[in-house]
């Protein structure tokens, strides 16, 4: 069996657990215990399954939990997601040093006196919330893909001490990757005598942003926490990439912002904002996009699924899976796409901060 053959069966497999895994709560339990059948709503389960959670969902009601750490008037809480049960009233809540904490969307809040949750007229939760440092899925993702990359790269930067030769092992697999954002990334944006300093943020950027969206595509524990998939996530990227770029701007750099060369003093006026603005859109840009098409991505790919319980017929599940199929395979070239983007624009950006005055 030829290789390309054996990644296809993979990847099916893959997408049929994704299928199962997903769709297993069509049918769920309330919370008196008897087996209660509901109307099917793609929109809630898409929006569920790529939202960030206090838990990793297995199969069925099977999850597993994650501490929840929350900073609250009583001082510091901890406990595991787990202990959140339906109280009398149906809400998902917990008490702790006598608080009550109640569950709704994945997000916490301190419960009423009988442990409700209120709303507004938009439905909007108005509860307050206590500081939440909580190891979520995505959370959890971040330290595996930095724990990761630690056992990676330092046994490659001690075997470079050791050995003076042509690197082998571990080594030997990554330098084609570590010469390909110095080569192709780096020295042509930044240029030779400058990118060095900037090197080691634009690795760490490359290869958490890969690792990331590759183990958000796996669908079972411990991965399919998607990092790209928070905004958070990818604006405290881009934060960082419009630091590195204001605090390593020089004199021709800021010269182009406040005082745009070739353009008469009048329009100096109109200029100098646009310039500033263009100094916030770039990192915005940078942060949008990220989120943007690996999430786009995980919905194309739950919304081929939905069509098997919107038509309510396994007919239509051969096309919907190879479509999505299709589009998994196509994930994993995004997932590469999309750090290498992300990497040339900071490059770029960083580039056009330290260039000199020719």
């Amino acid at each position: 069996m030829s290789i390309a053959r054996k990644f296809v069966k993979i990847i099916a497999f893959l997408t049929l657990l994704i299928s199962s895994s997903v769709f297993s709560q069509e049918h769920r339990k309330d919370h008196s215990g008897d087996t209660e059948e509901e109307a099917f709503d793609p929109t809630e389960t898409i929006m569920h399954h790529i939202s960030d959670s206090h838990d990793f969902h297995i199969a069925g009601d099977l999850s597993l939990p994650l501490p929840v750490i929350l900073w609250t008037e009583n001082g510091l809480v901890t406990f595991m997601s787990g202990e959140f049960h339906h109280d009398e009233a149906g809400e998902v809540v917990v008490e702790k040093k006598g608080m009550k904490f109640v569950r709704y969307h994945d997000e916490i809040y301190y419960a009423g006196a009988n442990g409700e949750l209120a709303f507004d007229e938009e439905h909007h939760p108005v509860n307050d919330r206590p500081l939440n440092f909580s190891i979520t899925k995505n959370v959890f993702t971040l330290f595996l893909s930095a724990a990761l990359m630690l056992l990676i790269f330092i046994p490659v930067a001690r075997s470079y001490g050791k050995n003076q030769g042509a690197p082998k092992g571990l080594a030997g697999f990554m330098e084609p990757l570590i010469l390909f954002v110095r080569n192709e990334i780096a020295i042509p944006n930044i240029g030779k005598e400058k990118y060095e300093k900037y090197m080691p943020y634009l690795l760490t950027v490359f290869f958490l942003i890969w690792l990331g969206n590759l183990f958000g595509l796996i669908p079972f524990f411990p991965f399919s926490g998607t990092l790209t998939n928070d905004i958070v996530f990818t604006g405290v990227l881009a934060v960082f990439t419009f630091l590195i770029t204001t605090f390593s701007g020089n004199k021709n750099y800021w010269g182009h912002i406040f005082a745009t060369p070739g353009v008469p003093k009048p329009l100096l006026i109109i200029m100098i904002p646009v310039e500033v603005l263009g100094m916030f859109t770039k990192p915005f840009a940078l942060m949008v996009r990220l989120f943007a098409n690996i999430t786009a991505g995980h919905i194309v790919i739950l919304s081929l699924f939905s069509l098997i319980f919107i038509f309510k017929t396994a007919a239509v599940a051969p096309v919907s899976i190879a479509f999505a199929l299709f589009m998994f395979v196509l994930e994993l070239l995004v997932a590469a796409l999309q750090a290498y983007v992300f990497t040339l624009l900071s490059a770029l950006f960083i580039g056009q901060a330290v260039e000199d005055h020719h």
